[in-house]
């Protein structure tokens, strides 16, 4: 053997020696710190490939904040609960109004998830259409005379983010504060181009949200991403949902038209979700705005709506929002129905679908037939034989990708957002959804949600049982690995 030899084996031992040693360590670290679906995903990867498992862990394995997040997300919670209590004792029957049984344990679970309280006397408008949402965000912005709040995802300097680019650049120039929080990855292509420098000098304040670092002591992991949607407007109105800012191809012009759908807010709720900005904006700049003007007893609370604000994310103790749905759809007595862009369930969310088909509950799922993420859409379609095989109705839309996130339980509760139903925004991403209490309120939800399902075809088991053989591989090989996507 030569020495040449004797090096290599050496050498290959040690490798040996390591993976084996990674393995081992796997399976005693990594059951520790998660539930049993993601620990087993992830000792999957890490038992089939060891070095790439291990360094992907490393990087993706946690979603556990850093300390000076938590602190400052702590601390606005205890600020916003004492005036919250306040306000309580000063305006009976508006803020945590009483609801039927049914609807009040609702609003009391999302009050001890999310901490903020249901409020009367509201108004609601829906918007549907990119084009409408990009007017109503001009038409506001251009009536606002004191504060802008912007924060999104995905803001993009095309056709449509362009108008209200210029919108923000008029604001500011005529004296109106202007504050646009944007998601580091979602956004990246704005926020490093020269177009942000410009609207920075006419006084525009443009931040980052989670920005991504190669020093992490400072950073969550790349991938915990602010996936809000939200819009303040003078603590006078509020608009949320799904819409980005951007075109409705999202950039692939001549293939995916997305649909989605936004809700505009006037009354109590709209301070409500400036807290959520608020809480935001001190969290990643540390500039604790002046909140004196949220609390005070001048809104106008003439509306009919009774409406509730749920923010989530890693930074709250539990998954706000997947343990709602996974009690609403328990607690449904006649029909829940889901439009969502990416469906990956967990199983905790299986389990409260088959609880329910099981009572007799009709449960509808509308999804896109075409998906823009390969992987996910893949994840998504693994579980389509589960859900068929519960008797649940799959509806597939044929009219561009669905990416309106709303839920529907009888014909009282609703929940509109930008949470997708999959562990990702489930458990990952900083999200914020509205829960809509009441027939009247909820007239809106239900007349898109049959419109998705108009534009959609129905799902059978034969046609599910033609697809090709490659298919089923992938599909079984995601959904292996979906609770890490």
């Amino acid at each position: 053997m030569t020495w040449g030899q004797g090096l290599s084996i050496f050498f290959l031992t040690g490798l040996d020696i390591v993976s084996f040693v990674i393995r081992l360590s796997a399976l005693v670290i990594i059951p520790q710190r998660h539930n049993p679906s993601t620990a087993t995903a992830w000792l999957l990867v890490i038992l089939l490939w060891p070095w790439p498992g291990m360094i992907a862990y490393s990087v993706l394995g946690t979603n556990v904040l850093p300390s000076r997040r938590m602190e400052r997300h702590n601390a606005m919670l205890s600020y916003f609960h004492d005036i919250q209590r306040m306000m309580h004792s000063e305006l009976p029957g508006t803020i945590s109004p009483q609801l039927p049984p049914s609807l009040q344990a609702t609003a009391n679970l999302a009050q001890n998830l999310g901490y903020l309280s249901a409020v009367q006397g509201n108004t609601v408008q829906y918007v549907t259409e990119t084009d409408d949402f990009i007017d109503t965000l001009v038409d506001e912005i251009d009536a606002a005379a004191s504060e802008i709040d912007l924060l999104y995802y995905i803001f993009v300097d095309d056709s449509q983010g362009r108008k209200v680019i210029n919108a923000c650049r008029r604001a500011a120039r005529r004296g109106v504060t202007v504050r646009l929080l944007l998601d580091s990855v979602g956004s990246r292509e704005f926020l490093r181009s020269s177009l942000r420098e410009d609207i920075q000098r006419d006084g525009v304040q443009v931040e980052e949200a989670l920005p991504v670092r190669i020093y992490r002591a400072k950073a969550a992991r790349f991938d915990l991403r602010n996936h809000r949607k939200l819009a303040v407007f003078d603590s006078r109105v509020a608009v949320t949902g799904s819409h980005n800012v951007t075109e409705p191809s999202y950039g692939r012009f001549g293939k995916l038209i997305w649909k989605d759908v936004s809700l505009r807010f006037c009354g109590p709720v709209v301070r409500q979700l400036e807290s959520v900005f608020i809480e935001d904006w001190y969290v990643e700049t540390g500039e604790r705005l002046d909140t004196s003007h949220l609390f005070s007893a001048a809104t106008d609370f003439s509306g009919p709506s009774c409406l509730q604000t749920v923010p989530s994310g890693p930074s709250y103790q539990t998954e706000n929002y997947q343990r709602l749905i996974i009690a609403s759809i328990i607690g449904a007595q006649e029909q829940v129905t889901i439009t969502t862009p990416y469906l990956i369930p967990d199983e905790g969310m299986l389990q409260a679908i088959e609880v329910a088909r099981l009572r007799g509950v009709k449960v509808r799922l509308v999804t896109p037939a075409r998906s823009d993420q390969i992987i996910a859409g893949y994840a998504s379609r693994a579980y389509y034989e589960d859900f068929l095989r519960l008797g649940v109705e799959v509806y597939l839309y044929n009219k561009g990708l669905l990416h309106a996130k709303t839920v529907t339980v009888d014909d009282n509760l609703g929940f509109v957002g930008s949470s997708n139903f999959d562990i990702r925004s489930f458990s990952l991403n900083f999200e914020i959804n509205m829960i809509l209490y009441g027939v009247q309120e909820n007239f809106g939800i239900h007349r898109v949600q049959r419109l998705y399902i108009c534009d959609s075809h129905r799902l059978t088991q034969d046609e599910w049982g033609k697809r090709g053989h490659v298919s089923m591989a992938l599909e079984s090989v995601t959904k292996l690995l979906s609770p890490l996507l």
